[in-house]
Parts: structure tokens; C-alpha cells; sequence
């Protein structure tokens, strides 16, 4: 019984904060840690009123206007906002966003702030960025992974890079399996669909390095 509600507790979560979500990232890297982030991302109109109802914006996580940009980088530091807009159609919120970061520490504070999903790292002159997209999943449950695959079709996380010079990515799991083979050039992308990133057993990583 215990088992079966925490099931339906992960389910109403993942439906109220996964489902109806797609991410694209364009990171461009200047040779003193400096840069910009060219961010694109959709949410369900039904996932924001959540965040507007009265009690329920603990739920929202995700910025869903200026001022919600303005506030989350108002409280941290080497990251400002450029440009912001906004569109919607029937369904979803399509936002565009714009942001300068004046070293790594900018970087890192924006796209992980509590320091647990990204993991940098210089030695001599070569440069590691990790960024953890899942931790791994319990899910088992046929049911749970065929709704999954349902509420997340057609949605994906694209992170791409640009480097001042070559650089290199691999995706791997957790466990250090690689999931796609080392890729080199000035510009990499990854394109994950959400259903994987939701469903992997061992996580997914992005392994960036440059010099």
C-alpha cells in the first residue's frame, strides 16, 4: 500500500512539473569564462496557473516571466538578464531569454543553484564542465514508464556549446557508460528526448571539455 501511494505521489509530481516541458540551451563561451546563454523553453499553461494560484508557487520551480528572471538573478552574482519575451498559443507559453555571465561562477549559479547537478573542473590549461540532466530513476513500473512516454512525447532537453577553441562531449550514464561516443569541434550539441531523461535508471551526463 505504502509503495503504491509513493507511485501515485511521483506520478502527480512528474505531471505537474515534468509533463508539457521542453528545453533548448545555446552556450557560447568566451576564452576568459565569460559568455551568454540563449535560452528557449515551453511550459503548459496548465503547469503555470499552478504557479499562480494562491499557496501553490513553492510549486513552480520554473520562471515563467520577467520578473520571475528578475528575482532568481537578483540573488546571484556574474549573471544578468539582456532580453526576455514571450508568446503563447492555445495550449503552451513559448519564453525566449537572453543572459551574460561575466565568468563560470555565473554560469554555474545559473544553471545549478544548489551545486548538486554540475560538476566544473580546471587542470593546467584543460576545462570540464559536467551537467548531471538526471541523477537516475527508480521507475520500474510498466504502467508509470508507458504514461511517462505519453505525457513527455515530442518534448525535449537541447544543450549546445560553443567553445572559444575545440572542444569535446560525450554523453554518458552514472556509471560512466557511454551513451553517445566522443564528439569533437568548436560547436557540440545534445538533443535528449524528456522521456529518457525521466526514465533512465543510471542518469544522464554531458561531459564538456575545452581548453
Amino acid at each position: 500500500m505504502m509503495k503504491s501511494f509513493k507511485l501515485i505521489i511521483f506520478l502527480l509530481i512528474v505531471l505537474m512539473l515534468s509533463s508539457c516541458f521542453g528545453i533548448s540551451a545555446n552556450i557560447v563561451l568566451n576564452q576568459n569564462g565569460s559568455g551568454s546563454i540563449n535560452l528557449e523553453y515551453q511550459i503548459s499553461k496548465s503547469l503555470d496557473s499552478i504557479g499562480r494560484l494562491d499557496g501553490n508557487q513553492r510549486w513552480n520551480t520554473i520562471p515563467v516571466g520577467r520578473s520571475d528572471f528578475e528575482r532568481t538573478l537578483s540573488r546571484l552574482q556574474d549573471i544578468r538578464l539582456l532580453s526576455f519575451s514571450d508568446r503563447e498559443d492555445e495550449n503552451n507559453i513559448y519564453f525566449s531569454v537572453r543572459l551574460e555571465f561575466s565568468n563560470m561562477q555565473g554560469l554555474l549559479s545559473f544553471l545549478d543553484a544548489y551545486g548538486q547537478l554540475s560538476i566544473y573542473s580546471e587542470i593546467n590549461t584543460t576545462k570540464s564542465l559536467t551537467l548531471i540532466l538526471s541523477p537516475g530513476s527508480e521507475i520500474s513500473n510498466p504502467l508509470l514508464l508507458h504514461l511517462l512516454s505519453d505525457i513527455s512525447y515530442g518534448y525535449y532537453i537541447n544543450i549546445e556549446m560553443n567553445f572559444p577553441g575545440e572542444g569535446s562531449l560525450t554523453v554518458n550514464d552514472g556509471l560512466g557508460n557511454i551513451i553517445k561516443p566522443l564528439s569533437r569541434g568548436r560547436n557540440l550539441s545534445a538533443s535528449i528526448p524528456l522521456f529518457d531523461v525521466l526514465s533512465s535508471s543510471n542518469g544522464i551526463n554531458l561531459e564538456f571539455n575545452w581548453q
